[in-house]
């Protein structure tokens, strides 16, 4: 079983194949965390506390004169709010007396097989070969009445545990969420760990930062509506000595879209406490009595063997218990070329065909019309919100357009942007209510365009028609969903002034109605998330699109970094990639290395390549779809730093039976006379023989992971090498 309660010791222990995860209802009833580790037997660790009398640290009043109990020492699985304890807290509550407070013990708790569900969030799913059980600990206050429920699924066999959190009110009063978090996890000694996170900007998304923790609060987190270009929901705790290939290694990924928060202290006795959920900047939730609220789902998983090992159980886990579309499996990924940067918004129906035609002798099977084919949309100033098709650039119409693309024996992709709409359009002429602007206010424009008020219900009907309606007209086989500014002017005039502290989330529950009714009924369609590029690149997300853009910026160098940083957490078959003008020093060849890196497509106009360069992106294509099984389903590593200096940036990807592997390099700078230089491959097996690009002269898995492979000096700056490693027979 993979969840185990001990009567006698009052613990619950959480097993995974490798891991084990204990805490316990321990002194006055108070819950406990114990222990996140390497797998332990169903033993009682509290045997790790000591308690001492600390000296003006507030004692329960349960304690009477023992001293040495207090909160603000002790490892909390889910913490009490002015309660004694200083540091960091999960939850904060303004309760129907006025007073700021929670004080919740455990008063049940079930043990289930299965994974439990959120009804108003996406959360991971378990498949039919999985064996998952979950864990419910009811913790109530018993003056407020107010119930907190803390979830657990244990998927054993991936090393996986999930955590979230409901709220309940119970009580005959409303009460006011201001922070709900839904993970507190709590180390005894937290002195000698690092927080990694994955910052940025736009096209500079997910670099990577790695900081000692000091004894101060670490905040990553958003409050731009989404969960940003400038930070990711996913941190990781290791060692100070971790390294790709050894130390152990905590990761935490939020699924959710919005604004978050990941918090960590090093306290005074340098413990350490990480919490992590929904953003309470700007965030007052009401619960009347009766109501419910719930917080996202946090995915932990923890190795003891270093970042490799930590990115390939998230890569492993969100590749098959994610995302359901047909693509993430069954269905290959078409390589595609978008109009943006061949056309950007200056195309007709008769454009668009030429690029598909030229675009056919590259080996590409899909086109995308992207930004400016409907209403009155020739610059972004205007048109967003009308989605009807602009039919003095599309003369022959949607679905005519689409039988001509079809006709070529291609497939045909849209672009939307659902959530924005320009002032200068008919829907915004008809419903100025439905943006969001504070009344009496000048609203912040970005990018000319304001956000829909998407907490709405009308707004989110509107677009669940109009969408649909589009994608019910034509044979459209791709759909480009995009986001191109953060939010501000928060507001919504569907709700009193009371509750605006709840807009930004029930925007994002709104925003995930409306895709569950036009993603999830369109099952055939193969959608791709975008934000300004990786702006909102997330779990969440990805339990929707299979793929989403990594970067708007495609210089083939930044990307490197780019990729890098994305791969700690989210495979490569989720990384939008492409081929494109940007870089223009960096040869052709080098720059499908890199998109190759993710789900390879082109940005460019087809129209103005010559015949020898169709020919050679005809190649790139086919390699693509030669190495799919590898790049898309392989074990990825990261061979060398990109953020470090060097002259050169590897990585490779290896099939889990270890009988093939795609190691691929690209030379960033070259010094004169330099060194030879040797790039050490990684997954291999040691006793196994491999031919490199097919030579008949072998190399044993040991040699080429202690030795390495030589990289060829006499190149031209930027060039890239591929080597595709065959177990022999």
């Amino acid at each position: 079983m993979a969840i185990l309660f001990n009567e006698k010791a009052k613990t619950f222990t959480l097993h995974t194949r490798n891991t084990s995860y204990q805490m316990k209802i321990g002194s006055f009833d108070y819950l406990l965390h114990l222990y996140y580790g390497p797998c332990v037997p169903d033993e009682d660790m509290s045997y790790q506390i000591m308690e001492y009398d600390r000296g003006f640290s507030g004692n329960p009043y349960e304690s009477r004169n023992a001293r040495t109990f207090s909160l603000d020492a002790q490892p909390q699985e889910f913490t009490t709010y002015r309660q004694g304890d200083f540091r960091i807290s999960s939850i904060e509550v303004i309760n129907g007396d006025g007073s700021y407070c929670y004080h919740g013990k455990p008063v049940d708790y079930k043990i289930s097989q299965g994974k439990y569900k959120l009804d108003t969030l996406p959360c991971v799913f378990a498949s039919e070969t999985d064996t998952v059980h979950t864990l419910e600990v009811t913790l109530c206050d018993a003056a407020s009445n107010l119930k907190v429920i803390l979830l657990y699924s244990v998927f054993e066999e991936a090393d996986i545990i999930t955590r979230s959190v409901k709220v309940l009110n119970a009580g005959d009063k409303a009460v006011h969420l201001k922070k709900i978090m839904s993970v507190c996890l709590d180390f005894l000694n937290g002195a000698n760990l690092d927080l990694v996170s994955l910052p940025g900007r736009y096209g500079q998304e997910r670099q990577v930062e790695r900081q000692p923790m000091t004894h101060h609060i670490h905040s990553i987190g958003s409050i731009r509506g989404s969960s940003s270009h400038q930070q990711n929901p996913f941190v990781i705790l290791c060692d100070r000595e971790a390294t790709e290939d050894y130390g152990w290694c905590y990761g935490f990924s939020l699924m959710y879209s919005g604004n978050f928060l990941a918090e960590a202290e090093l306290d005074q006795y340098d413990q350490l406490r990480l919490v992590m959920g929904i953003n309470p900047n700007s965030f007052l939730y009401e619960l009347k009595p009766g109501g419910t609220f719930e917080g996202p789902e946090v995915v932990m998983a923890f190795t003891c063997r270093g970042f490799t090992a930590l990115s390939h159980i998230y890569h492993d886990f969100y590749r098959t218990n994610l995302c359901r579309s047909k693509f993430v499996g069954e269905v290959k990924r078409p390589v595609l070329i978008n109009s943006w940067e061949a056309a950007f918004m200056n195309f007709d129906d008769v454009k668009l065909v030429e690029i598909a035609k030229a675009a056919k002798n590259m080996g590409v099977d899909l086109l995308v019309m992207d930004d400016g084919w409907f209403g009155k949309r020739d610059d972004d100033n205007s048109g967003l919100g009308d989605w009807y098709v602009n039919e003095n650039k599309i003369k022959c119409g949607l679905h005519r357009l689409v039988e001509q693309i079809n006709a070529l024996d291609m497939k045909f992709g849209i672009w939307f942007e659902p959530e924005m709409v320009s002032e200068d359009s008919d829907l915004y002429r008809a419903h100025p209510d439905w943006a969001m602007e504070i009344p009496g206010r000048h609203g912040v424009r970005s990018r000319n365009q304001l956000a829909l008020d998407m907490s709405r219900r009308d707004v989110q009907d509107y677009l669940i028609e109009k969408i649909n309606a589009i994608l019910d007209d034509a044979n459209i086989y791709y759909v480009k969903w995009d986001i191109n500014r953060s939010l501000a002017d928060i507001w919504s005039n569907s709700l009193p002034a009371g509750n605006q502290g709840e807009v930004c989330h029930r925007y994002i529950l709104g925003l995930y109605r409306v895709m569950d009714e036009i993603i999830l009924t369109h099952p055939h369609i193969l959608f791709e998330g975008c934000s300004g590029g990786g702006g909102r690149f997330d779990p969440a997300m990805l339990s929707y699109y299979p793929q989403y853009w990594v970067s708007d910026n495609n210089n083939p160098i930044d990307r490197l970094k780019l990729h890098y940083g994305t791969s700690f957490v989210y495979p490569t078959c989720t990384m939008g990639a492409h081929i494109s003008d940007s870089g223009r020093f960096v040869p052709l060849e080098t720059k499908a290395v890199v998109a190759m890196c993710g789900t390879f497509g082109y940005e460019l106009d087809a129209t103005h390549l010559s015949k020898k360069e169709q020919k050679l992106c005809k190649k790139q294509s086919d390699l693509f779809r030669k190495y799919y099984h590898i790049t898309f389903w392989g074990d990825f590593y990261r061979l060398t730093d990109p953020f470090k200096a060097g002259n050169m940036t590897a990585w490779q990807h290896v099939t889990k039976d270890k009988k093939e592997s795609l190691l691929s390099v690209v030379v960033t700078s070259l010094t004169c006379n330099g060194p030879q230089e040797y790039i050490k491959a990684k997954g291999l097996d040691p006793k196994a023989m491999y031919s490199l690009n097919g030579s008949r002269e072998l190399r044993s898995g040991s040699a080429l992971m202690n030795a390495g492979i030589p990289i060829n000096r006499e190149v031209p700056e930027y060039s890239a090498f591929q080597f595709h490693l065959v177990k022999a027979d």
